[in-house]
């Protein structure tokens, strides 16, 4: 058997073992060494010692834990309660407007982490109760909620754009630039979906009544403005640092883990327990990220040493169809791949896999980038993984799971339609890359 076609056996044997139930990144790690070692021998394990030391070595891959402290200290800062209640009170008489109140809530929380298990915890935290006080249709209610918490993956400082640049060589800072039109237009896209559904239906959404709408507009403007300009501030000076060029990601990341600091000092919610957590959780995350990214470089190494990108290529290319089929086909595939795979195994496995065909037919790689971080917001979604709805029913145990994965669905059609806008419309997508960095 070629080493091209054992690569191939080695990509079905991952897809078989992870539907069986094995963990992600042990299974990733010891299918390299297998295959690796039939196919070029000890040279396997040179390889696995020189990708583990060169992930952990890599000063971008800092960013990712700075970003995921930053994250979890603006979280128990509370700033985004404070928020999404003064929203609350300002658009309480227009129906559906807690649907309105978390998508902006989550587009700013999403710039401010971009960690999706956070951002789903503290929306479902903030308005799960709410919802279900107000009435709210909890299966719409559960779609906002998750689907916005998925826009962390997105907006930056979204992790896996961190991972994702290196792994398509391109700048963190103009994959960052190039990801604040499409995030924003996911984020109008489920909230224009939601009130169209309130307009259809109010009673999806009633109004909030007169007795919880009766509060002092100085409280209302006070709270307004202490859970807007601080967050607003920290992603102006952490993400206008890296995109401008003035800091690297990683000490953009840095400046914005001590904003953090400032703010939840500045909102008299930091304290020695605080401070613990934040440091636990980031260790915690950190390490899940760091193991699979690792584990997901080495197999992509194996496969790559093996010559399969480049036979699959070959192969596709000789297909002679026109570059719509395939981008569209990559889309389709990350999508499904979605549904039992996290993120990091496919950005750093699947991806390379295409970079040849991308390559060969001269497609931006930032447009296409951004296209296929949207389409992996799928990831969160999409059972059976669907990690939001586990998030969400964490905090929100009344609501059922069969309601929650309901709600979600429609909100996986609208990236489908995001995508084809993207796709349609790659002037979203490049415009802000180019007018920062082509001058």
């Amino acid at each position: 058997m070629s080493l091209e076609i054992l690569g191939l056996v080695l990509l079905a044997s991952l897809f078989v073992v992870i539907m069986i139930g094995f963990p992600i990144s042990f299974t990733l790690l010891f299918l390299a060494i297998a295959f690796g070692y039939a196919g070029i021998g000890e040279r396997v394990f040179h390889l696995m010692s020189y990708q583990y030391w060169g992930q952990m070595t890599e000063t971008v891959l800092a960013a990712v834990a700075l970003f995921t402290f930053m994250g979890y200290l603006l979280e128990s800062a509370g700033l985004m309660d404070r928020l999404f209640k003064a929203l609350q009170l300002l658009c309480g008489r227009i129906p559906g407007s807690l649907y309105l109140g978390v998508v902006f809530t989550a587009a700013l929380f999403a710039a401010a982490t971009g960690i999706v298990g956070a951002s789903v915890t503290i929306l479902g935290l903030m308005a799960g109760p709410v919802m279900t006080k107000s009435k709210y249709d909890t299966q719409l209610s559960a779609g906002i909620i998750t689907a916005g918490g998925t826009l962390g993956i997105l907006i930056p400082p979204s992790i896996m754009l961190v991972v994702m640049g290196p792994v398509m060589q391109i700048s963190v800072a103009r994959l960052y630039a190039a990801a604040i039109l499409p995030g924003l237009t996911l984020a109008v896209v489920y909230g224009t979906y939601a009130m169209i559904r309130v307009i259809h239906n109010p009673k999806l959404g009633p109004p909030l009544s007169a007795e919880e709408l009766d509060v002092p507009k100085a409280y209302l403007i006070k709270e307004l403005l202490f859970g807007l300009i601080p967050p607003a501030a920290l992603i102006i000076a952490t993400l206008g640092s890296i995109i401008t060029g003035f800091a690297t990601p990683t000490e953009g990341a840095a400046l914005g883990c001590l904003g953090a600091f400032l703010v939840s000092a500045a909102n008299r919610k930091l304290s020695m327990k605080m401070l613990k957590d934040s440091l636990y959780r980031t260790a915690e995350t950190t390490a899940m990220v760091m193991i699979l990214l690792c584990a997901s470089t080495f197999m992509g190494s194996v496969f790559s040493a093996f010559g399969t990108p480049a036979y699959i290529a070959e192969v596709l290319l000789s297909l002679d169809l026109p570059p719509a089929v395939f981008v569209f086909g990559i889309l389709v595939a990350c999508f499904i791949l979605g549904w039992p795979l996290e993120w990091v195994p496919i950005v750093v496995i699947i991806i390379p896999i295409f970079m040849p065909v991308l390559t060969g037919l001269h497609v931006d790689m930032i447009w296409i980038a951004i296209l296929i971080a949207v389409t992996l917001q799928s990831c969160w979604l999409s059972p059976p993984v669907a990690l939001s709805a586990y998030y969400l029913k964490g905090v929100v145990p009344e609501w059922n799971l069969v309601d929650i994965y309901k709600g979600m669905l429609p909100f996986m059609g609208l990236q489908v339609v995001a995508v084809i806008i993207l796709y349609l419309f790659p002037e979203i997508t490049l415009y802000l890359p180019h007018l920062l960095f082509d001058k």
